[in-house]
């Protein structure tokens, strides 16, 4: 398949795998992500990791502002396929029947489930017990394209969203590699999706972050768990300001919502059916550290 002329479009490390896959296997022609971004304190521009991996690689790299306004150069090189992984933008028709084999997308759900940007963290905030990655082909709606394959991933208990993302990148590279040959080939059997059955994921603001103590504890563990490693849930109360990244619950009777109950090495906020107990937290402005590091600090 390397006489395969492919544009790749991806933006974070979660399409980095399917990258690395496509440069071994494909002719990869051109690299298309977002714009690089200021990050930090010290608003340093930072090139996304698929750019990164792209000039690693020595393929010419796109950064369109608005991709739907902005496409010719993807028009006059002709490639074979457009693959697109947590690229951020829609793609207008006329580039997606440019490429003569189609243009697809790995999507981090089982779709028609979480469609949208957070399907990876709408999952964990969920509770899912199985998730896992769909190759489809594109059309000008929010993941709403032909089905090509699906794979499914148990989830596990230690899952974060940095273990997930990780494992589901890894499984999406290789459903695409198992099924690049059929699509060369025009052997896909194009399943539709049920719109009836489709559900839809936003971006992740500020206020999904904060720890609200008068949910359930196990919401609130799942929604330590889809945060991290960035944003990180976040609590403020009166005495406590900081951004969680481990804790465990305890289940209780009754308890009195929203009280906060600190001993020399624990601190626990009260939640509606049981205690939260914070393991391993960052303050604000501050490297992470276990609680009782922190408490010792307040001393």
């Amino acid at each position: 398949m390397k006489n395969l002329k492919v544009v790749f479009m991806g933006t974070p490390k979660f399409a980095t795998s399917v990258l690395e896959m496509l440069i071994e296997k494909t002719n990869v022609i051109l690299v298309v992500s977002q714009m690089d971004k200021e990050v930090g304190r010290k608003k340093e521009l930072t090139i996304c990791p698929v750019k990164k991996l792209a000039i690693d690689n020595h393929i010419p790299v796109f950064q369109p502002l608005k991709i739907k306004e902005d496409y010719e150069i993807i028009q006059k090189m002709q490639p074979d396929l457009i693959v697109t992984c947590a690229y951020g933008q829609i793609l207008p028709k006329e580039l997606l029947d440019i490429p003569k084999y189609g243009s697809i997308n790995i999507h981090a759900s089982l779709l028609p489930k979480y469609r949208g940007a957070s399907p990876i963290q709408y999952a964990l905030l969920n509770g899912e017990k199985q998730t896992g990655v769909t190759l489809m082909y594109m059309d000008e709606g929010m993941d709403t394209g032909d089905i090509i394959a699906k794979e499914t991933y148990m989830i596990k208990d230690t899952d974060n969203l940095k273990t997930l993302e990780d494992e589901l990148s890894l499984l999406g590279a290789k459903l695409l590699e198992k099924n690049l040959e059929n699509i060369q080939q025009g052997k896909v059997i194009r399943t539709k999706q049920d719109n009836n059955l489709a559900s839809y994921t936003k971006m992740i603001t500020r206020e999904d972050e904060i720890i609200d103590y008068s949910e359930r504890g196990e919401k609130i563990i799942n929604k330590i768990r889809a945060f991290n490693p960035s944003p990180l849930a976040y609590l403020k109360t009166k005495d406590y300001e900081f951004k969680v990244i481990a804790a465990h619950f305890l289940e209780k009777d009754n308890p009195n919502v929203g009280d906060i109950i600190r001993t020399k090495d624990s601190l626990g906020l009260m939640v509606q059916d049981g205690i939260i107990y914070f393991d391993i937290i960052k303050p604000i402005g501050k490297k992470e550290m276990p609680i009782k590091n922190y408490l010792n600090g307040l001393r």
